[in-house]
C-alpha cells in the first residue's frame, strides 16, 4: 500500500540514482565531447525529485522524531552522491 513513507523512499531512490546519473555521466559527457543533451534531459527531472525529497523530509520530521542533527542528515544526504541511498539504508528501511 502507498504511504507517506513509501512514497519518500522511492522519491529518494529516484532523486540518488538521477543524481548519479547527472554527475558520472550527463555531466562527462557535456564537458568531454561537447554535448549538453543528456544534462538537458537529465536536470529537470533531478531538480523536481531534489524538490520533493526536501518537502517530504519536512512532512515526515515529526513521525520520525529526527532531532536537528538528523534531519540536517537527512538533508544533507541529498546533495551527496549515493547519499540518499544511506539515508533509506539508516533511517528508512526500518519502518515498514
Amino acid at each position: 500500500m502507498f504511504s507517506f513513507i513509501n512514497i519518500f523512499r522511492l522519491v529518494a531512490f529516484l532523486e540518488g540514482v538521477s543524481y548519479i546519473l547527472l554527475l558520472f555521466i550527463a555531466t562527462p559527457i557535456k564537458y568531454f565531447l561537447g554535448d549538453p543533451q543528456y544534462v538537458k534531459l537529465l536536470g529537470m527531472p533531478h531538480g523536481l525529485l531534489f524538490v520533493a525529497y526536501v518537502a517530504f523530509a519536512f512532512m515526515l520530521k515529526k513521525d520520525f522524531n529526527w532531532n536537528s542533527k538528523q534531519f540536517a542528515t537527512v538533508l544533507l544526504a541529498s546533495i551527496i552522491p549515493f547519499g540518499t541511498f544511506y539515508i533509506d539504508r539508516k533511517y528508512l528501511k526500518l519502518v515498514k
